[in-house]
């Protein structure tokens, strides 16, 4: 999901509501997930959707690659972003590990490699390095000596070539991947408005539009994904890892209505002409604690 659809960075207090009739202004907070390969992603979104992505990412799919690719020595993050996945990963896996943390950012690479655990489930040593990674380019040979490759809210951004790379990549080097939070498109807010139905479809065709002639695949990532490594020969597991956001998220909740309407504005103007009533409406919702957002997400485990 763009993260590119901001202007401004999220304060410590509530942000102000934009007005998204007329000329639309970009949303004062992110809309979750990554950017665009090469649009890095704000981090001040990418902490404010840590807590909720560590509480919704799928812990069973841990459980199966311990089980069925244990040695997972060096660990291969793409679109590494601030570091959350190996955050939470790396305490949950056993045995010494090096991450190597790839992005296009050198600030969020730089802040990764410095707010790493330094130590494995079991106590051992944890390392890593970072590196400037194209992943839309990526091949077996990027993966010599990799044993798992990990990503996190990134298959949505890609195209389905782009996809099918990386799985012939994994595949070919014999790498398992984990890769989570891929958007569905499933979002349900409660209580339910009539005009949630077109902001969603909206927001869907948002995350499926050509950006640079490119195609992102937004909500149809994970099945594509699912069948490019199982053609391959991997075996290959999927889990829900849904957000599922209430009172305790309100600043998460907030910053993601923002970004979810003016997304949806973007991609349909007609929108706008109810935008700003419909967003404050919520917003009210949200601050008052009467609203809550259930944001479907797919994890995956493909496994050599």
């Amino acid at each position: 999901m763009d993260a590119d659809l901001a202007t401004g960075a999220a304060g410590a207090g509530r942000p102000a509501r934009p007005e998204l009739s007329g000329e639309l202004p970009g949303p004062r907070h992110p809309a979750p997930g990554h950017s665009r390969p090469g649009a890095p992603a704000a981090p001040d979104w990418l902490a404010l959707r840590e807590p909720a992505d560590a509480e919704a990412r799928a812990i069973d799919l841990v459980e199966d690659l311990r089980a069925g690719h244990p040695a997972v020595g060096r660990i291969l993050d793409l679109g590494s972003g601030t570091g959350s996945m190996a955050r939470w990963l790396a305490p949950r896996l056993p045995g010494p590990q090096h991450w190597v943390l790839a992005d296009r950012d050198p600030d969020l690479l730089a802040h990764a490699a410095a707010n790493l655990p330094d130590r494995a489930r079991d106590g051992s040593p944890v390392t890593a390095e970072t590196r400037a990674v194209d992943v839309t380019t990526l091949t077996a040979d990027d993966l010599a000596g990799i044993d798992l490759v990990t990503a996190s809210a990134l298959l949505d951004v890609l195209t389905a070539e782009e996809v099918e790379a990386v799985a012939a990549a994994c595949v070919g080097a014999g790498c398992a991947a984990l890769l989570t939070l891929s958007v569905v498109g499933q979002v349900r807010l409660e209580p339910a408005e009539a005009r949630d139905v077109p902001m969603a479809a909206a927001f869907d065709a948002h995350q499926q539009r050509v950006v640079d002639g490119r195609r992102l695949l937004g909500p149809s990532a994970p099945d594509v994904a699912e069948r490019a490594f199982a053609r391959r020969g991997a075996h290959v597991v999927s889990r829900v890892s849904p957000w599922q956001l209430g009172l305790d998220d309100v600043d998460l909740v907030v910053a993601w209505l923002h970004g979810w309407v003016s997304a949806a504005v973007a991609q349909d103007p007609d929108l706008a002409r109810h935008a700003d009533a419909y967003l404050n409406r919520r917003l009210d919702a949200a601050e008052q604690g009467r609203l809550r957002v259930h944001v479907g997400h797919l994890d995956l485990l493909a496994l050599p």
